[in-house]
């Protein structure tokens, strides 16, 4: 069984996805950040970084308890214990790879400051017009490799699970995505997929006042 310490968030999303994906058993650990609960100490020795999501998989290498933090390699870790979402030649491996990172790097960072600035109670133009000109150019980015291949790296991977829960916030990011058709062909192929719509149900039921260490699944 793996503990899936998480919330709601896009960052949040991402492992939940892979997880249902690959079938493997998990429960949900609701961390509410709203409430600073990823600063408890239990969480803290689960996430040093103070970060979601986490995990802690039972089952780990050596069969003991394995707890792990930061989303991509979560994403990496799970897809070697599968062998799934992740190939293993080396040139689709790192493709698979050089996608992912720019989730990690781009992505989420960029588009994260743009939700930040907008949402801001003081608002700062020049910060909004910086990082909104970045989630277009990043949109861009997107939208031309995808006008090249189904997926990120050609076949659906982790490198798909982790930009999808992002790009479902576009209205937030001041982008449509009319504007950019092969992101919509790949985004509507995914948000049908069931795992997606499991997980979907599964936040849309999420507690609202979430207790840390409260399981749910």
């Amino acid at each position: 069984m793996i503990d899936l310490h998480t919330w709601t968030t896009s960052n949040g999303r991402k492992v939940f996805l892979m997880l249902e994906e690959t079938g493997l058993p998990y429960r949900v650990v609701w961390v509410d950040i709203r409430k600073g609960e990823q600063f408890k100490p239990e969480f803290l020795a689960i996430s040093p970084n103070n970060k979601i999501p986490a995990i802690v998989d039972g089952d780990g290498p050596d069969g003991k308890p394995y707890p792990l933090f930061e989303s991509g390699a979560i994403l990496m870790y799970l897809a070697e214990k599968t062998g799934r979402f992740l190939p293993q030649d080396r040139a689709g491996r790192y493709r698979v790879i050089q996608w992912l990172m720019f989730q990690m790097g781009g992505i989420g960072p960029m588009l994260g400051q743009v939700n930040h600035f907008r949402e801001a109670k003081e608002k700062s133009p020049y910060a909004i017009e910086r990082f909104a000109k970045e989630a277009t150019r990043l949109y861009r980015v997107v939208d031309k490799r995808l006008g090249d291949a189904e997926y990120l790296a050609g076949d659906y991977s982790i490198a798909d699970m982790a930009v999808f829960p992002w790009l479902q916030n576009h209205k937030k990011h001041d982008q449509k995505l009319e504007d950019y058709p092969n992101i919509r062909r790949w985004f509507s192929a995914i948000e049908t997929r069931p795992a997606v719509q499991r997980v979907k149900a599964a936040v849309d039921s999420a507690p609202k006042r979430a207790d840390a260490g409260a399981a749910a699944q």
